[in-house]
C-alpha cells in the first residue's frame, strides 16, 4: 500500500522523523530559503499532509489541494490558522496540548519569582558594575511572593499547574478568571472564580493565560491596568495582543504598577528600538514557554503523529474544532 506523502515546513529531531519514514514519504522546506505563500500553496497541492508550525493556513490557500486531508502545528495555540476555513475544504487542522503544560507553567513561575524578586534586572545591575559599598539596600527591594494573591486570567490546563504551583510551594491565595467554572482548581488549591475587575483590584500578580481571540485582544488595556494595584506584577503567557503594549509601557514609566514579566509581545521577534528594552521593571524573554529540547521533542512527535494519522485518513488525536 503507498504511503501518504507529507509536506515539513521546518526539521523535526531526528527520533521523530524516524517515526515519520515509517508511515509516509515526505519532503522538507529548505531552511536556508523563505517559504513564501505562493510555493506553500503550490506544494499543498501535492500532498496529502502538511506540518506547518510558525505558518499560517486559510481555505483559500488550500482550495486548490484536493488531496490534502490535515495541517498540523507542533503548537497549542493556533490564532494563526483558520480552523473554520480548513474545514470548508475538507481540512482537519490539529495542534499539541498537554505535552508542554508543565513546562510552561515552570517558566511562567519563574517570571512571577523574577519580576517580583527583580531578578533579571538586579542581575543586569551587576553585570554592568552599578553594585558597590554606595548601594544602599532599600534599592535593591522587590516584593513577596509567599501567601499574596495569584490571579490567573485564563484557567485551563497550564492556568491549573501555575496555581498548583503557587498554592502548594508558596500558600499563594489563587482568584481566577474563566468563562467556566472550574471545579478541580477549586478543590484542590481553594481557587476563588472572579470577574475581572475583582481579580485585577485583588491581585498582587496577575498572569494572563488567555488564548487570543477578539474579545482578548488587548483585554488588558489603560484601564485594566489603572484597576490593578500599585505594588502589583503582570505577568504573560498568552499571546501578545492580549496586552495593550503602549498603554503597559505608560504604566510602567509611570510606576502605576510594579512591574510586567512578559514571554509574549505583539512584535515578535521584539524590534531593537521596542521601549520595553528601556525599561528597568520589565523582564522578558524571547517567547520561550515551552523551550526545552525534551518538551520541544514531545512536541514534534505529537504533531508527527497526528500528521501521519490525519494523512492516512484516521482520526488524529488533537483535532482543533471550529
Amino acid at each position: 500500500m503507498k504511503k501518504p506523502d507529507v509536506f515539513l515546513a521546518h526539521s523535526v529531531p531526528d527520533r521523530v522523523l524516524r517515526y515519520l519514514d515509517e508511515h509516509c514519504t515526505y519532503q522538507i522546506w529548505d531552511q536556508q530559503k523563505d517559504l513564501k505563500r505562493e510555493d506553500l500553496k503550490e506544494i499543498l497541492k501535492s500532498v496529502d499532509g502538511a506540518l506547518l508550525t510558525g505558518h499560517s493556513a486559510d481555505a483559500d490557500l488550500v482550495k486548490e489541494s484536493e488531496r490534502l486531508k490535515v495541517i498540523s502545528t507542533a503548537t497549542v495555540g493556533y490564532d494563526n490558522f483558520d480552523a473554520q476555513g480548513l474545514a470548508s475544504e475538507n481540512v482537519l487542522l490539529t495542534h499539541t496540548p498537554y505535552v508542554l503544560d508543565e513546562t510552561v507553567a515552570d517558566l511562567l513561575f519563574g517570571l512571577i519569582l523574577s519580576g517580583s524578586r527583580r531578578i533579571a534586572e538586579l542581575h543586569s545591575q551587576i553585570q554592568a558594575g552599578k553594585w558597590d559599598q554606595s548601594t544602599s539596600q532599600a534599592s535593591l527591594y522587590g516584593q513577596d511572593v509567599y501567601e499574596k494573591t495569584l490571579g490567573i486570567v485564563g484557567m485551563g490546563r497550564i492556568g491549573e499547574k501555575i496555581a498548583h504551583r503557587a498554592k502548594e510551594g508558596f500558600g499563594m491565595k489563587v482568584l481566577y478568571h474563566n468563562r467556566s467554572r472550574r471545579p478541580v482548581a477549586e478543590e484542590r488549591y481553594n481557587a476563588e472564580k472572579v470577574e475581572l475587575d475583582d481579580l485585577l483590584t485583588r491581585s498582587d500578580v496577575v498572569v494572563l493565560m488567555v488564548p487570543l481571540t477578539k474579545e482578548t485582544t488587548h483585554l488588558i488595556n489603560k484601564e485594566a491596568l489603572q484597576k490593578m494595584k500599585k505594588t502589583a506584577l503582570l505577568v504573560n503567557g498568552a499571546r501578545g495582543p492580549v496586552i495593550d503594549e503602549q498603554a503597559l509601557i505608560e504604566a510602567l514609566q509611570n510606576n502605576d504598577i510594579f512591574g510586567a514579566a512578559l514571554d509574549v509581545f505583539e512584535t515578535e521577534p521584539l524590534p531593537k528600538d521596542h521601549p520595553f528594552l528601556t525599561l528597568r521593571n520589565v523582564t522578558l524573554t524571547p517567547h520561550i514557554g515551552s523551550a526545552t529540547a525534551a518538551t520541544r521533542e514531545a512536541m514534534a512527535l505529537r504533531a508527527i503523529k497526528n500528521l501521519v494519522a490525519g494523512a492516512k485518513g484516521d482520526t488524529p488525536m488533537d483535532v482543533v474544532k471550529p
